[in-house]
């Protein structure tokens, strides 16, 4: 069993909390992902799981044993770096099961859980090779294999692949979910790259400043974030907001509100419109707004338009599919909103519309 519980739990540097409360339970064989901005107390919360921060407040329990007070080593998780911490002068096999050498385990079944484990993360043909003779990718692969070996309950990645190319960065994503669904351990994975906490989490806690904001699955954030911020943080173009028009405000920009529904919704102090519900207006339609096409980024099988629209301040951004025209820098266009997919948030930020809270602790 691999289940892990945090509760009150609070992190401070002198007079300076970083983690305020933590209340979350990491369900046997999850993959949870840790996701924010740098700084927000995720990579902390890790390291206070990992027993390489000391915790402040609060109870921390790992499959059924308040582990606050445990050493590393007792705690059964194996922590995988962003560094990769491999031994330069040790080959792959012997950075493997260095860990089972020090708890006594014996050469034959050490190296029989070595090959085991590298059959499972396809690096047998690298296991006499020193790390200077590896690529970055075999090398966070070993790092890996080196948490495998020692069978824990949990694995902890803190930011793993933030050292990798992009396209390698892919490959490695999907490498660890295949591992997730074969070994079926619980994995914590942390990382400040949204994309990768959608593909790869079964659920997702998004911290900000030492809380965390909302958990839950990826698509669920996706299209029911509980406030402005993790509407912001998540997706790729960012979400476009847009602000209660003042009165006096151009006829384009109050044009657009109406349309999303912001009229009818007088607790609104902001809407917010994914890229991708934003679409170019076909023929002539009264209920289109003009804009102006400041950037076009045309990438193959989407076109990215970074608009302008008189009276809103910021850029709007529409992500558009393959085929559609080809625009250019300052060309004028208009455009139509879905309604239907539009959030509101109130001064605070919050969600009108957010379903209740699921529970940090579920």
């Amino acid at each position: 069993m691999g289940q892990v519980t945090l509760r009150g739990i609070r992190k401070r540097y002198g007079d300076h909390e970083v983690i305020q409360g933590i209340d979350l339970d990491v369900r046997d064989g999850e993959f949870m992902v840790f996701v924010g901005p740098s700084g927000c107390g995720k990579s902390t919360t890790l390291r206070m799981i990992a027993g390489l921060e000391e915790i402040s407040g609060g109870h921390l329990v790992i499959d059924g044993t308040r582990a606050n007070d445990l050493r590393p080593a007792d705690r059964g998780a194996a922590m995988v770096f962003q560094s990769y911490a491999l031994y330069p002068h040790m080959t792959v096999a012997e950075n493997m099961g260095f860990a089972l050498k020090m708890a006594g385990v014996g050469r034959a079944e050490r190296d029989e859980q070595v090959r085991r484990t590298a059959e499972v993360l396809r690096i047998t043909d690298l296991l006499q090779r020193t790390p200077r003779q590896l690529s970055g990718g075999q090398r966070q692969r070993v790092a890996i294999g080196r948490a495998i070996v020692r069978k824990p309950k949990v694995f902890l990645f803190d930011e793993p692949l933030s050292n990798l190319d992009a396209a390698l960065r892919v490959d490695m994503r999907i490498e660890l979910t295949r591992l997730h669904q074969q070994l079926g351990t619980t994995m914590i994975y942390v990382t400040h790259d949204q994309v990768e906490a959608m593909t790869m989490g079964d659920r997702i806690a998004v911290f900000n400043k030492g809380r965390i904001e909302q958990l839950g699955a990826p698509m669920d954030l996706y299209r029911h974030p509980a406030n402005a911020f993790v509407a912001g943080f998540l997706g790729a173009p960012r979400i476009n907001f847009i602000e209660r028009p003042a009165a006096h405000a151009p006829g384009a920009a109050r044009r657009l509100w109406d349309a999303l529904g912001g009229a009818a919704r007088p607790a609104a102090a902001r809407l917010g419109l994914r890229p991708e519900h934003l679409q170019l207006a076909a023929g002539h339609d009264e209920a289109a707004v003009p804009a102006t096409v400041v950037l076009a980024e045309h990438l193959g099988d989407v076109s990215i338009l970074h608009l302008r629209v008189d009276g809103i301040p910021e850029l709007l951004t529409a992500k558009l599919p393959a085929g559609s025209a080809a625009l250019h820098d300052g060309d004028s266009v208009r455009l139509i909103a879905s309604a239907g997919h539009a959030l509101a948030f109130d001064a605070e930020s919050r969600a009108l519309d957010a379903r209740p809270a699921v529970p940090v602790a579920a």
